[in-house]
């Protein structure tokens, strides 16, 4: 049971705590409320375990909202709010995050060339800067079970156009075990496992699947 060396972390093909940025756009109540392609609540659940990963990874994090300053939008959901107290979002009026200014330019301060992002919904704040960040050469992983569309087939447009573009798309569960990658790596295992295994958010929960509104 001897395992490979590590790879270098910045040159790795695969998604690591030293190469990669966790990027989350738009969780906010009227967003959450709208998507229409899963379960509202477990989707939340999904984002929720993807922060806490890239926290526990030492993952640079990103959050963007959109009009919260003007007053047409309530502020990011209780959730990541609670898990994220010290990081203060990006606001915008864009509908593209990506035309903005200091999104982008944070984005670009982080180095990192991977970018994982999460966003509300799918078909627009999602595909339209995971395609430009493309065309700026970096690598975009959509993390397609915590974004959610307003159906499902706007959901399934919006990852197949960026799929054609060359976006990678992974899962919470993909994200997590790709940053692990080893249980020898015995300083992340505690939070590793409890994140993959909270017995308070079951990987599959019927009554939660039965319908696409919480």
């Amino acid at each position: 049971m001897t395992s490979e060396p590590r790879r270098d972390p910045l040159t790795d093909q695969l998604i690591t705590p030293q190469n990669s940025a966790l990027i989350l756009i738009d969780y906010q109540p009227i967003q959450v409320r709208s998507v229409q392609s899963m379960n509202q609540s477990l989707m939340v659940d999904n984002v929720v375990r993807v922060t806490k990963t890239a926290l526990a990874f030492g993952v640079p994090i990103i959050v963007s909202t959109v009009n919260v300053k003007t007053g047409r939008n309530k502020p990011m959901i209780p959730e990541l709010q609670a898990l994220l107290p010290g990081v203060e979002p990006i606001d915008r009026t864009s509908v593209n995050s990506w035309e903005d200014v200091e999104f982008v330019a944070a984005v670009r301060a982080t180095g990192r060339n991977k970018l994982v992002i999460a966003a509300l919904w799918t078909e627009v704040c999602l595909t339209f800067p995971a395609l430009d960040a493309m065309r700026e050469g970096f690598e975009v992983y959509p993390m397609v079970d915590a974004v959610g569309g307003t159906s499902v087939e706007a959901h399934r447009a919006g990852l197949e156009r960026m799929i054609q573009a060359g976006a990678q798309p992974t899962s919470w569960a993909q994200f997590t075990c790709e940053l692990q990658r080893d249980w020898a790596r015995k300083e992340t295992v505690k939070a590793f496992t409890e994140i993959l295994f909270d017995p308070n958010v079951p990987f599959v929960a019927a009554e939660r699947m039965a319908g696409a509104s919480a």
